[in-house]
């Protein structure tokens, strides 16, 4: 492939993004398209008014997004989007600076040497748009060159850059999930303990198990227990009210003067009477005295164990509860809304298992994917394609042109590329929840990690060895070998990761931003359905598992490639500058924070870029080894000592406090909460954060500008406390026109595992729904 080549990739590409972006410009300004971006405000903020319906500046392009997204500080993203949505932007700051000062070191230092060490000067070679991409590389550079000293000490200066820059970057978020651990309120589940693995009793069901277990052992700072259960009818019961609620609201008031004629009169309709009946019935075969035996089916061999303070519950999640490892399995809980409720009914007994079952389907989806690589690679081949045009005389003539030729060697190979990698992130989301994580982040977590290393393996290392990948394995003697022909592999494939920035970077984002999926979905509900989307529905989390993959792929690309061919670097940056802008406003407008792991995804950052530093010094080693310059060689030798000493020492400093909580902050928290006296208020609270089936949902919640106060009491033994809330809306100008005021309210005793919750839902002055006797 030659500049001319390429110049033809970027140039659809940058036709791609401009088009996108102007098209997302005008699109975001109709009011139709508000649920889909600009669904958080929608959830979180109120928004009055439509504006003007009939203005024609919602037809012309503008930019003020991107300002927008330019002047927001950290502070506000943190307000949003959490410390996660945090950390993720830092990785995209971080990217910035680092290539900025690789750019500047290799464009003006190691591409001029590349370029001109065949002997020649700038006037003897060809024009640029004419000459071939290697002439860019290290594959120009003729053997024992006294210029190998340029590329050495860019390889220094790069690699001393990104391991500072790391370094603050690591300390800055390690101090910011300090005080993310210490600044907010009362977190349920800094008191709370996970324990899994119950034994089960002949006696004795799983809940008087665990009370059995911990108010015999930790007798002074056990508080409660919350048992797991299976699938009962408590999901139905639920699935039922919210769906009746979902309905309610696409019923025209008018016709509640029909349905409903007594509630003017001051009569009680009974519109949710199948789901009293219902509730009635599992009552009645229920023991309100404590568990049935017949009912410990339901139960799970889980539980969320409360204690008195956060110390006490860090001490019993890390210390070992029996002599079977297996049983009595403890640790911290995640936060109330992370639970991934349906992993919890797994026996640990299996996660070993499931862990090896996805671990294999991971290897094998990789190994499938060899497949399209090839194809992909088949293409960026000049003979290849003259192969093709043999075998099919109909697409020789097609072929033959220039410009379809260069699209099609330049282009379409990272186009393919990328739409086959569109199916790895579900796959390997699905993998995820089989592992049986309990908790949504650390489903994500695990998700994004295996993501990762699919993406280094098929896109980079196949990529590289492509056409020829058993040959190139089977030359390989000796673990020594790798580094050469990893430096005679990584220089050929230059141009074809260029185009895939491109393709897979440039393009992506304009995707990203433009949100296809849920703006079709719109449309077809709206044009053809013609109903309204409810913003709550459409609520999406931020993709951690897709973009942190994606940021450090590009990320390895650009340590690997800067010495190799410096040429790739003035396009990521701008992937990285983009990158900003888009996410950006996709973390203030459109993605929902529904939980926050407190920065747990940097370690596989510090970790990816580590590897990358390490694998680029690698094949620096394999290139000076190859041409000759056993100097050059003999100083990337202690680079590479000093980069590993380094990620151990920030190992060492930092990574502890993402996997473990420090006792001292802990003790000092709960020393605060009793000098304020507010444990019994702090305990009242944590009792009931970790409901299974909560009857108002998270989405439903969330639906309007919710305001909360306490009044339903909680019996656990002996002692009461207020855990119920009463959730209201100041009436607002509906869909139909209509003003409508609905009011909920849950109050009620919750006492042996059963619960009583009012249901009031008003319009105007009509009561339509009624309570709910439900069992827990």
């Amino acid at each position: 492939m030659d500049v001319a080549d390429l110049l033809t990739s970027a140039g659809i590409n940058i036709a791609i993004c401009v088009v996108l972006l102007t098209l997302y410009s005008i699109l975001r300004k109709q009011p139709g398209n508000a649920c889909v971006y600009f669904t958080r405000k929608l959830i979180s903020e109120p928004i009055e008014g439509s504006g003007d319906l009939n203005c024609l500046t919602r037809f012309v392009p503008s930019a003020s997004w991107i300002a927008r997204a330019w002047q927001a500080t950290d502070e506000e993203i943190l307000a949003v989007g959490g410390l996660d949505a945090v950390v993720f932007m830092r990785i995209v700051v971080f990217s910035i600076r680092v290539f900025i000062i690789a750019a500047i070191i290799c464009l003006f230092l190691v591409l001029p040497v590349n370029y001109n060490e065949h002997g020649k000067w700038c006037y003897e070679h060809k024009e640029i748009h004419a000459e071939p991409l290697e002439v860019f590389t290290t594959a120009s550079v003729k053997e024992a060159s006294k210029w190998f000293w340029a590329h050495c000490l860019a390889l220094y200066l790069i690699s001393f850059s990104a391991c500072a820059l790391l370094y603050f970057e690591y300390k800055s978020i390690t101090q910011m999930r300090l005080a993310h651990i210490t600044g907010s309120p009362p977190n349920p589940s800094h008191f709370t303990v996970l324990v899994r693995g119950v034994p089960g009793s002949p006696v004795n069901s799983y809940s008087e198990s665990v009370e059995q277990f911990f108010s015999t052992y930790y007798a002074e700072s056990y508080l409660s227990h919350q048992i797991v259960y299976g699938d009962c009818t408590i999901d139905k019961l639920v699935k039922d009210a919210e769906k009746i609620y979902r309905m309610l609201k696409t019923i025209n008031p008018r016709s509640l003067d029909r349905s409903f004629p007594n509630c003017l009169a001051g009569e009680t309709t009974h519109s949710f009477m199948v789901l009293n009946h219902r509730a009635d019935r599992v009552l009645r075969s229920t023991s309100m005295d404590g568990l049935h035996p017949r009912h410990s089916k339901k139960e799970c061999p889980a539980a969320f164990v409360f204690f008195k303070t956060r110390y006490a519950a860090l001490v019993a999640a890390q210390v070992l509860q029996s002599s079977n490892p297996m049983l009595w399995v403890t640790e911290l809980a995640p936060e109330p809304h992370d639970v991934y409720w349906s992993n919890l009914s797994i026996p640990f007994k299996q996660v070993w298992f499931r862990k090896i079952t996805t671990l294999l389907a991971s290897v094998v989806f990789m190994l499938v994917f060899l497949a399209p690589v090839t194809l992909v690679q088949g293409l960026t081949q000049e003979y290849q394609l003259d192969q093709l045009s043999r075998s099919l005389p109909l697409l020789e003539g097609i072929l033959k042109q220039n410009f379809i030729r260069r699209v099609v060697t330049g282009y379409l190979p990272s186009v393919i590329l990328m739409l086959f990698l569109y199916t790895v992130p579900p796959t390997m989301m699905l993998f995820s929840a089989m592992e049986g994580t309990v908790s949504r982040s650390q489903r994500k977590r695990s998700a994004c990690i295996k993501v990762l290393y699919f993406m280094i393996w098929n896109v980079f290392f196949v990529n590289v060895l492509s056409g020829s990948i058993i040959s190139q394995l089977s030359a390989v003697s000796s673990f020594t070998d790798i580094p050469i022909h990893l430096a005679k592999a990584v220089p050929a494939q230059a141009t074809f990761f260029t185009t895939y920035v491109l393709s897979s970077g440039w393009a992506s984002l304009s995707c990203e931003i433009m949100q296809p999926y849920p703006l079709f979905y719109n449309l077809f509900l709206k044009f053809i359905l013609r109903k309204d989307q409810d913003p709550s529905h459409c609520a999406l989390t931020f993709p951690h598992h897709t973009e942190i993959p994606r940021l450090l792929l590009f990320v390895l690309l650009g340590f690997t490639f800067s010495i190799m061919a410096p040429s790739i670097l003035p396009f990521l940056l701008v992937f990285f500058f983009l990158a900003f802008l888009v996410y950006r406003n996709q973390i203030l407008n459109v993605y929902v924070q529904k939980y926050d792991s407190g920065g747990e995804f940097w370690p596989i950052v510090q970790n990816a870029t580590i590897f990358a530093l390490l694998l680029t010094q690698v094949i620096a080693l394999g290139v000076f080894g190859i041409k000759r310059s056993p100097v050059a060689s003999g100083f990337v030798i202690p680079l590479i000592v000093l980069t590993l000493l380094f990620n151990e020492y920030c190992r060492q400093r930092f990574s502890p406090v993402f996997t473990r909580r420090p006792a001292q902050i802990l003790i000092e928290m709960d020393q605060q909460d009793e000098k304020l006296g507010r444990k019994q208020e702090i305990h009242n609270q944590i009792r009931s954060a970790y409901f299974q089936n909560p009857i108002i949902s998270f989405q439903l919640s969330n639906n309007a500008n919710w305001s909360m106060s306490s009044n339903t009491s909680l019996h656990h033994g002996d002692e009461e406390s207020n855990c119920g809330m009463e959730l209201s809306r100041p009436s607002r100008e509906g869909a139909l026109g209509s003003n409508l005021t609905p009011v909920y309210r849950g109050q009620g005793t919750l006492e042996a595992g059963a619960s009583r919750f009012s249901f009031l839902t008003l319009y105007g002055d009509e009561i339509i729904a009624q309570d709910a006797l439900l069992y827990l």
